[in-house]
């Protein structure tokens, strides 16, 4: 009985602390803005502002279409976007720090593998064992899912460069080239840990764990 206590409210705190780490993190994003400002960077501060509202973005999912974003994945999708975005872009990361790019593509792998295979759990709005499709079929589109959203901002950075005058690409191809080296390496490995959790639906792994949460948080009776 004791154990059982426990597990329940484990959850409970682990929400209430990702809540509170969201909430430092919007803080800051929010002072930058103001900052920016008072200093008259205003591109900057348009920046940081859009970057404030796409935290506000599984908040939005929740509301409008009932879809519950466990706290963990919530959590790391605002951590992901403040690293990438105000600390990459913004604060200029990308040079100051060789490896802050394959990280943040590394990381962003495993983002869009993660949503790639929510993505077919709430199209379908059904649990993935009763979709009738196989669990390699699955995967497979998760791992194209992620590849191909990764191949889409190397676009638009490209884009950006070529219209705005930025330097998003860095060193041009070779950067591009290893970005999406990176992000496929991520994917990858995000498709074959959940074609194992599909093939015996066993959680094993964080990853798995978060999938089994999300399936039975959102369940449509």
């Amino acid at each position: 009985m004791r154990r059982q206590e426990t597990h329940r409210h484990t959850p409970r705190s682990e929400s209430t602390a990702h809540r509170r780490l969201a909430l430092v993190l919007r803080l800051i994003l929010t002072v930058s803005v103001v900052l920016s400002l008072l200093l008259g960077q205003w591109l900057t501060a348009a920046a940081t502002a859009g970057i404030t509202l796409l935290t506000f973005l599984p908040i939005l999912l929740k509301r409008r279409w009932g879809i519950h974003i466990p706290p963990e994945f919530d959590i790391l999708a605002i951590v992901f976007v403040f690293a990438s975005l105000f600390l990459g872009e913004v604060r200029g990361y990308y040079t100051r720090f060789w490896w802050w790019d394959a990280v943040l593509h590394a990381g962003s792998g495993f983002l869009l593998g993660i949503l790639g295979f929510l993505l077919v759990y709430v199209i379908n709005q059904k649990d993935l064992g009763d979709l009738g499709l196989r669990p390699s079929f699955v995967a497979l589109f998760a791992f194209a899912f992620s590849v191909a959203l990764g191949a889409l901002w190397e676009i638009f950075e490209f884009s950006m460069d070529q219209i705005f005058g930025l330097n998003m690409q860095k060193s041009g191809l070779v950067d591009t080239m290893w970005d999406l080296i990176v992000d496929t390496i991520g994917a990858a490995v995000i498709a074959i840990l959940g074609y194992g959790y599909l093939r015996t639906s066993e959680v094993d792994s964080f990853l798995e764990r978060w999938i089994e949460r999300f399936l039975r948080e959102n369940r449509r009776s």
